[in-house]
Formats: C-alpha cells, sequence, structure tokens
C-alpha cells in the first residue's frame, strides 16, 4: 500500500494508542468429535471463532458452549479446553495476539484502550463470548486477515496490520453494544455505573477530559450514557463536569490569590476567555466580580 493513501480512520487508529494488537499466530481448523485437546495455557489472549459445528470450551473449569457465529476470547494465563460436541466437523480460525507498545516495541498486557477496559473489568471474567452474525464485518476483517497472513507480496503485512487493528475496533463496538444491552434492565447496576463515573469526573474534573472521555470509562456509548446520566443526575455528564469546575472556580476566587487565569487552567479550562463565558453563564457574574464581592482577603479589609 502505496504511503499517503491510508484511509483516514486508520490513520486515525494508529495515533490513537500507546498499545497496538499484534497477531502471534493465526489458525484455521476442522475436527470432528475424535479431536482432542489437552488443556493449556499461554501468555496472550485467544480469540476463536465458530464457523460451523458446535463445541465446549472449559475455561479454568468453567464449560461454555459455543457454536456458529460464536466468538469467545479468552485471557491470558486461564487454563482452558476446546472439546467438539457436534456430531459433524467443527470450523473454526483461532487469533492468538499481545499488544506492543508502539513507541518502544515491548509487548504488554495493555491493549486498545476500548478493548482492555472491558476485558480488564469484573464482568468479562476470565473470558468473553460473543455472537456475530454470518455477515458481520468482523467475519470479513477475520477472513481478510488469514488471506494477507499468506499473502507474499510488498505491503501486505502492514496491510494486515491495518486489518488488525481495524478487527479490535469493530469488536470493541460489539463489546460495547452487549455491555449496554446486559445492563438496560439492570438498574442496580446502572446506577454505579452512573456513580463510577460521578466519581471519575469529581477526580478529574481539572483534566482536559471531555464526554466520550467519560462515557469510555464506563465502556458506554456516549448517547446512551447521557440519556442514561441525565436520568440519575437530573442533569446532562457535560453541564455536571463545568458545574463542577465552576464550583471549585469559586472556591479558588474566594480563598486564594491566584490570578484568573491561572484559576481557569487549574479547574480544567483551556483558555481564560472559556472559562469567563461558563463562569458569567452560571454565576451570573464574572469571575472578576465574584472575587470582589466574595474573596476573603476583600471581607477582611471591609473589616479593618
Amino acid at each position: 500500500m502505496e504511503s499517503g493513501i491510508l484511509p483516514k480512520a486508520w490513520e486515525g487508529l494508529l495515533n490513537s494508542s500507546a498499545y497496538l494488537p499484534v497477531i502471534v499466530k493465526t489458525i484455521e481448523r476442522i475436527h470432528d468429535k475424535t479431536w482432542s485437546m489437552e488443556p493449556n495455557r499461554h501468555e496472550y489472549y485467544e480469540m476463536v471463532y465458530i464457523k460451523k459445528g458446535s463445541a465446549i470450551f472449559e475455561i479454568s473449569g468453567c464449560p461454555v458452549e459455543i457454536g456458529p457465529n460464536d466468538i469467545i476470547i479468552i485471557k491470558p494465563n486461564q487454563f482452558h479446553k476446546f472439546t467438539v460436541k457436534s456430531e459433524s466437523a467443527c470450523e473454526f480460525i483461532v487469533l492468538n495476539f499481545k499488544f506492543v507498545n508502539k513507541f518502544d516495541m515491548q509487548y504488554s498486557g495493555v491493549s486498545l484502550e476500548f478493548f482492555l477496559d472491558f476485558v480488564s473489568g469484573k464482568e468479562s471474567g476470565d473470558f468473553i463470548k460473543l455472537k456475530v452474525s454470518q455477515k458481520n464485518e468482523i467475519i470479513g476483517i477475520l477472513n481478510r486477515i488469514l488471506e494477507e497472513r499468506e499473502n507474499p507480496d510488498l505491503g501486505s503485512e502492514l496491510l494486515n496490520y491495518l486489518l488488525v487493528m481495524e478487527l479490535f475496533v469493530l469488536i470493541s463496538r460489539a463489546l460495547k453494544m452487549e455491555w449496554e444491552n446486559s445492563i438496560k434492565n439492570k438498574s442496580s447496576k446502572l446506577k454505579e455505573l452512573i456513580q463510577v463515573s460521578v466519581n471519575y469526573i469529581n477526580n478529574n474534573y481539572e483534566r482536559d477530559i471531555s464526554l466520550k472521555d467519560i462515557a469510555q470509562y464506563v465502556f458506554l456509548s456516549t448517547s446512551y450514557f447521557t440519556r442514561a446520566f441525565k436520568e440519575e443526575m437530573g442533569i446532562s455528564p457535560i453541564n455536571y463536569l463545568l458545574r463542577t469546575r465552576i464550583e471549585r472556580a469559586k472556591e479558588l476566587l474566594r480563598d486564594s490569590t491566584l490570578k484568573i487565569s491561572d484559576i481557569a487552567l487549574n479547574v480544567g479550562f483551556s483558555n481564560q476567555q472559556r472559562f469567563n463565558d461558563i463562569f458569567k453563564k452560571y454565576v451570573k457574574m464574572t469571575p472578576l466580580q465574584y472575587r470582589k464581592e466574595n474573596s476573603v482577603l476583600s471581607k477582611n479589609i471591609k473589616k479593618t
């Protein structure tokens, strides 16, 4: 693939994370019930896609039935065993992968942020099971990866690498949809997630965080998260973030002699003008007016 003509989505992926997925090995197999596999474990992730037939995965002692168009992702260092269940042959694809730091090329247990935020969560346990349709984009990418790994042509390695990146973005999106569907009827779980997001805002409001960052922290889409947050808190997440910043700014205006420009930066605004506009919208006066009327120093001077 010629330089300078990469799709913009791929260019964004290459720059979006310090850790990138790298395939260690790919396998495409067909086995019947006479085939057996000894329990094993390894230091990398394993993803198995069942094309035809059915099987049982035993993962850390837990049996999991998988059938056509099921994908299962097993975390590193989990003992697992695969047994064919269907009378007909079971056809499947296996991808073993790690994550590499793109700056020093050292392997890491950390992945693309979207992916491992979920994978490392308690909800997923030792593995993740995902159901897809036969025409799903994920399956198309899997097949293209297998084809490209057999292709010796120049540029194939880069294309394969980019396909892996796209695969993990698609998996992340699918997992996010499953995650949202799993909590829609669990009001207590949703309340817990909203509280987690509130704590995240309270602890990070001074940083340059966005709605996307907050939603990503609890592995929800921005649209679903915004609706759920507003229903629970009576205010949108962005307004809650801005209100938190303004409340902290009011404290600093009252109790410190910091310059207003420094206060703006300290509470998470990129510039003073933006801070002034938001402050006036919430408090109905400028930061300077608020300081003159409320600062501890001004009150002490008036008393003397």
